[in-house]
């Protein structure tokens, strides 16, 4: 299936994270594979035109890069989880940005997705 970005066209992760410049590529690689080392066995995907990760059919995690930020997506559920953590990072209901001119929580990140696929396979 294809994929949009500003008129442009993804058939693959792969192909997203290329579209952006080295610096940008670099941050979306470590995202990526961190998501991989929290969870092994989930699934490259994409979703709403994002980059994304699915584990046992169902969407754990949703990543993109913007002009000013990198957002990531787990669920309304995680974010209220991590809620203490997530102060000082915008958010939405279901978005968490991590400011490009600030360090990416790597860590961070791990322990939502291992938290968002502990539900997943609960729930499986």
């Amino acid at each position: 299936m294809d994929y949009k970005r500003n008129n442009m066209v993804f058939n693959s992760t792969k192909e997203y994270i290329d579209s952006f410049p080295p610096d940008i590529q670099e941050i979306l690689e470590k995202v990526r594979a961190t998501i991989l080392k929290a969870v092994p066995e989930a699934e490259e995907a994409m979703g709403y035109g994002v980059a994304a990760f699915k584990l046992n059919g169902k969407y754990l995690i949703y990543y993109a890069a913007f002009k000013n930020h990198i957002g990531i997506y787990p669920t309304p559920e995680v974010i209220e989880a991590f809620k203490y953590e997530l102060k000082g990072y915008r958010q939405s209901k279901g978005t968490i940005q991590f400011q490009l001119d600030e360090q990416i929580p790597y860590d961070l990140i791990e322990r939502l997705v291992k938290y968002k696929a502990q539900g997943i396979i609960k729930n499986f």
